[in-house]
């Protein structure tokens, strides 16, 4: 039964449904759910470790249950999408409510979306990989799947990596520096796939046109049905989205760096090259993405036997207190700085 507290990771769901519901302060039920009740539960909980055997992990693996608790992730996200926008179209609200529901929809999108297609990315089969995808086109982030996959993992703590951010760097700065370069980043990684193939930039095979193609008609279709306002519904809960996703990895890779050896090589990425994070209302909601120094060290690992590393570098707090302190950098700075690893 104790394989069940991964429902826990619908609770945000249920407060975005919440938040398109009603009216007033309750248009901000999601963000006030993540970054004010979820704190003061981690203050509250105690995090505890538990080591599987290899019987253990085998058993894991082969339970569904834990698919099926990633595949319902995606009626959930369209659901509430389509909610939303019909509550916009039908629905007098005020200014302050839009900002409720769209900060709502785009917390919904980077936990329940992206973080479950950074999952479902990481499988093997095609139907996983697609389901990834298409978690990914209402954050207008597509290309993350090849830049991630092919990109990140290769190039973590390194400056090569975009999605690491450096030590004493902002993480205004880091939004800026990491959305460009993700982007141009994948279109590179595209390119070489396709020379590899010997295919050229016009093939079927270009996915990043896929992506771009795919992504325009979503927000083609939006304008379509609910106007302007439709559309920049869209954009701005596609943004926020990919913001947040960008903040946690900040988070995640804070000023962390990988040495140059000799040959010109970085060294083998290592459970040390992550921040890691087991407070345990954190790892239930995101899927035991907190975990991420495993998660680093074998991509291919699924979420239900990832492990605490004893060895990584622990965040102080969970992620969504270490999301809000990243936003003042002189105080992250002050608390994490002294924190990296020689």
């Amino acid at each position: 039964m104790s394989d069940f507290k991964y429902l826990f990771a619908y609770s945000i769901p249920l407060m975005t449904l919440v938040s398109i519901s009603y009216d007033g302060i309750l248009t901000f039920a999601t963000p006030l759910y993540a970054f004010v009740f979820i704190p003061i539960l981690e203050v509250i909980l105690k995090d505890y470790d538990k080591e599987y055997s290899e019987a253990q992990k085998e058993k894991r693996l082969n339970n569904i249950i834990f698919d099926i608790l990633l595949y319902l992730n995606i009626p959930f996200v369209f659901g509430l999408l389509v909610y939303g926008f019909w509550v916009l179209e039908t629905k007098s609200l005020m200014p302050v409510e839009m900002v409720g529901i769209v900060l709502s929809l785009g917390i919904l999108f980077a936990t329940n979306a992206i973080n479950v297609a950074h999952e479902l990315g990481h499988r093997k089969t095609l139907v996983e990989r697609t389901l990834s995808k298409l978690l990914l086109l209402p954050c207008l982030y597509m290309h993350f799947y090849l830049e991630h996959n092919f990109g990140h993992h290769k190039n973590v703590a390194t400056p090569e990596d975009p999605a690491t951010s450096k030590k004493n760097q902002s993480v205004y700065h880091f939004w800026i520096s990491s959305v460009l370069k993700q982007y141009k980043n994948a279109w590179q990684i595209q390119i070489s796939i396709l020379k590899k193939g010997n295919y050229t930039y016009f093939s079927i095979k270009n996915d990043m046109m896929w992506y771009s193609i795919i992504q325009a008609c979503y927000l083609a279709i939006c304008f379509l049905f609910f106007g302007i306002s439709g559309l920049l519904f869209a954009l701005a809960t596609g943004i926020l989205s990919f913001i947040f996703l960008e903040t946690i990895n900040y988070v995640e890779h804070y000023g962390l760096v990988r040495k140059k050896l000799a040959s010109g090589r970085y060294e083998r990425v290592q459970t040390h090259h992550s921040w890691n994070s087991n407070h345990i209302i954190g790892r239930i909601v995101l899927y035991e993405l907190t975990r991420h120094s495993d998660h680093h060290f074998k991509a291919s690992k699924k979420y239900q036997i990832l492990e605490n590393k004893k060895e990584s570098p622990q965040l102080p707090y969970g992620y969504p207190t270490s999301i809000l302190l990243s936003l003042v950098p002189w105080l992250w700075f002050r608390i994490m700085n002294s924190r990296i690893p020689k």
